[in-house]
């Protein structure tokens, strides 16, 4: 390792993205309405470093701006990321009524009988408003799934929802007009609160926070604009619009649900008198839902259920802990448990000669491996970025014994890393990406149920799936299908809510390999240091990791333009559009947007005639939310700003530029996790020393294949970092909800 100008080795170790971290302190401690709206790019780790403002990025936007457009307002022609939210959505009502036609609702009580397991089921439905009815644990069993028949030829393209009419836009256009509220906001507004969306906020003006990026100050100032005196902080529907708004924020930090007691701080913190009364409003309108969990005690087992001679059964009291939550988290969470609950219970109890064939042509972990898939439906596989190749070996050996199998990473960059080790091209053979499979636009066809034609799924970059995407992921394989779960786990937890690899590794019902295959080079043993919580001096005799120590933000972007235009392509033949600048935050003196101006004006100077945007331009274009693909800008027109991103020609219409597309030569660690280049730059400057996180450093000096550049200028913050701050809880329901579903493996 090389240090300019004092000798020093980074040591670094996993920690989570320091948002996430920030909003779910937020949350819990009753500020969850400081955090904003999702990140346009799909980065939540860094809205909240210091010196940064939120609003930028798609943070919580000023009232006279405006939040990322719905889908709905694209092009007329449908573009791939309207398709692939529109395939998501019809996935999800799919799932909606299989589980509708599978069971009925599963009712909450205030106290709980029976076995252990019955205690840790999903509570679900408090109605009204009133006390919760009797309990209802009986659940049945899934209904077995027909056997898929031959698949049909792959969907075409899911046609969008049609976008609000100039008349709706128009109409509500004028309601936020006499309410002093931004006009550009008007189609949002259409959207998100669908027909009749103008009549909807006469009568409750509170739902302007339904819009992307709208404050609580906003909307009531909205309403006191709009009700006159009858405004007031007591009002019901400011208390609903509340709870629900509190539960998004919540969702933007990762949590699925909430603890009741850290909700109703939050709501006291929002001047809402009545709490309690506010949430009990919310559950009766259906906008939230409540549960019970049965908290878990350690070395517990499931009792058996007492019986009692006379009337009254013997009742054990078992602590539990309320939750309340947004019913789209709630399914996603219950059908991903029950579609996986699914996969290891259909799976025939011997192998079938092709998986016989495919775990003979391996050996060593690979084989390990194989024979976990071939007898058990689901597996997790961990290990660092050479442990890729164990995966890579069981999805050849698969394919090579007849098997339909199929592997998706995170990211394009991913998905084109994971081909070139089966010698494929990406999206031409065996190896696409998660969104890709969802849309239909790469993988397998599918029957007339929407199972996927698969024997086995391969999902790489397993901590980056968010509990909604991995419930659709799982709801589309059919019985007797392997799925096999591989990641890292010290890498930064998804931008989308849930916890799905964390959870589905703390709960012992499944086999879990741990690969034993090292990274290599003196970059490979700083980051599995980093990963054990030691920032450790490394050994870099080709000047793999070099040091740059700074005293201020100032400097720090002058080396880093220095080192990513001049010394790293002089002492490594490393081109600027091959090196990536990793940053903790969007703002401030040394955030991404800084950065992007100087090395814009350094790299590829122009007018920036369309949107600050010139051909040549390094960008990242965010089709959906917590999707980040790099590109470069080709060219711009009438059409709109067209793009190349991982090798695919993209058009942005010009009034979703602002929203989906940014300069790209400087990136958040949220923005890089699942791509890596050959060289990386990663910035600390001294205001970011309160972010940095474990996960955040793995990741982000994770993102180097042959060189490492480290901008230093927080001092010992960062060792204390890699070694105290691990990753920040999130609350979730998916352990407690597979606990029940899925016995202990073995």
């Amino acid at each position: 390792m090389t240090t300019e100008p004092d000798p020093q080795t980074p040591a670094g170790s996993t920690e989570e993205e320091a948002v996430v971290g920030a909003a779910s302190d937020e949350v819990t401690s009753g500020g969850a309405a400081e955090a904003g709206a999702p990140d346009p790019e799909g980065s939540e780790d860094d809205a909240g470093a210091p010196g940064q403002d939120p609003s930028a990025e798609g943070g919580d936007a000023p009232a006279e701006g405006t939040g990322t457009p719905d889908a709905a307002e694209g092009a007329a022609t449908p573009s791939e990321a309207a398709a692939e939210l529109a395939a998501q959505r019809v996935e999800r009502e799919r799932i909606a009524r299989r589980k509708a036609e599978r069971e009925g609702p599963v009712e909450s009580g205030r106290k709980l009988s029976g076995t252990a397991a019955d205690l840790l089921a999903a509570v679900r439905a408090v109605e009204s408003g009133e006390k919760p009815v009797a309990p209802a644990f009986a659940e049945p069993a899934p209904a077995p799934r027909r056997s898929a028949p031959e698949p049909v030829q792959r969907p075409q393209p899911v046609r969008t929802a049609p976008a609000p009419g100039a008349e709706a836009v128009g109409a509500v256009r004028a309601v936020l007009a006499e309410g002093g509220a931004p006009e550009a906001l008007a189609a949002q507004a259409a959207a998100a609160l669908g027909d009749g969306a103008e009549d909807a906020l006469r009568a409750d003006p509170w739902q302007l926070l339904r819009v992307a990026g709208v404050r609580p100050e906003q909307a009531d100032g909205f309403a006191r604009a709009l009700l006159g005196a009858e405004c007031g902080p007591d009002d019901e529907r400011r208390g609903r619009a509340l709870t629900v708004w509190l539960l998004e924020q919540a969702a933007l930090a990762g949590h699925t649900a909430l603890d009741l007691p850290a909700l109703t701080e939050a709501l006291g913190r929002r001047a809402v008198p009545d709490p309690d009364g506010a949430v009990q409003s919310a559950l009766a309108e259906g906008d939230a839902l409540v549960f019970q969990d049965a908290l878990e005690q350690p070395g517990a087992q499931p009792a058996a259920p007492t019986a009692a001679d006379d009337d009254e059964e013997a009742v054990e009291e078992v602590p539990v802990r309320v939750l309340a939550g947004l019913e789209r988290y709630a399914l996603a969470e219950e059908s991903l448990a029950d579609a996986l609950a699914r996969l290891v219970n259909s799976l025939a109890k011997e192998a079938e000669e092709p998986w016989e064939a495919a775990v003979a042509a391996l050996s060593g972990g690979a084989a390990e491996l194989a024979r976990q898939v071939a007898g058990h439906g689901l597996v997790l596989h961990t290990g660092g970025e050479a442990a890729r190749a164990e995966p890579a070996a069981l999805l050849g050996a698969a394919r090579e014994a007849g098997l339909r199998a199929f592997a998706v990473c995170h990211t394009p960059d991913g998905a084109r890393r994971f081909a070139a080790q089966l010698g494929e091209e990406p999206g031409t053979g065996a190896v696409g990406t998660v969104a890709g499979l969802l849309s239909g636009a790469s993988g397998p066809g599918r029957d007339a149920e929407g199972a996927l034609d698969l024997d086995l799924l391969i999902v790489l970059d397993a901590p980056q799936l968010d509990v909604e995407g991995a419930a659709m992921l799982a709801e589309s394989l059919p019985d007797g299908a392997r799925l096999l779960l591989s990641g890292d786990p010290a890498l930064l937890w998804s931008t989308g809510p849930g916890r799905v690899f964390a959870d589905l590794l703390a709960v012992p019902a499944c086999p879990q390999v741990a690969s034993r295959v090292p990274d290599p080079g003196p970059l490979g043993e700083l980051v599995s240091g980093i990963g054990v919580g030691e920032l450790s001096q490394v050994e870099a005799p080709g000047k793999e990791i070099v040091i740059v120590p700074v005293r201020d933000a100032g400097e720090a972007v002058h080396r880093t333009v220095q080192l990513v235009a001049d010394s790293v392509p002089r002492a490594f033949g490393v081109r600027p559009e091959e090196t990536v600048v990793i940053t903790p935050g969007h703002g401030g003196a040394a955030g991404t947007r800084a950065l992007n101006t100087v090395l814009k004006e350094r790299l590829n100077p122009g007018p920036g005639r369309f949107g600050g945007f010139d051909p040549g331009d390094r960008i990242v274009h965010s089709p959906a939310p917590g999707r980040t693909v790099p590109g470069r800008v080709v060219r711009a027109d009438e059409a709109g700003l067209h793009l190349e991103c991982a090798g695919a020609p993209v058009v942005v219409p010009r009034e979703l530029v602002e929203s989906r597309v940014r300069h790209g030569w400087a990136l958040t660690a949220h923005q890089a996790v699942g791509g890596r280049w050959p060289a990386a730059v990663v910035v600390l400057p001294g205001d970011a020393a309160g972010v940095l996180t474990r996960p955040w450093v793995y990741t982000a000096f994770g993102r180097a294949e042959r060189h490492l550049s480290v901008v230093h200028g927080v001092e010992q913050a960062l060792p204390k970092a890699v070694a105290e701050s691990v990753a920040k809880p999130r609350t979730t329901r998916l352990r407690t909800l597979l606990r029940v579903q899925l016995p202990p493996a073995g």
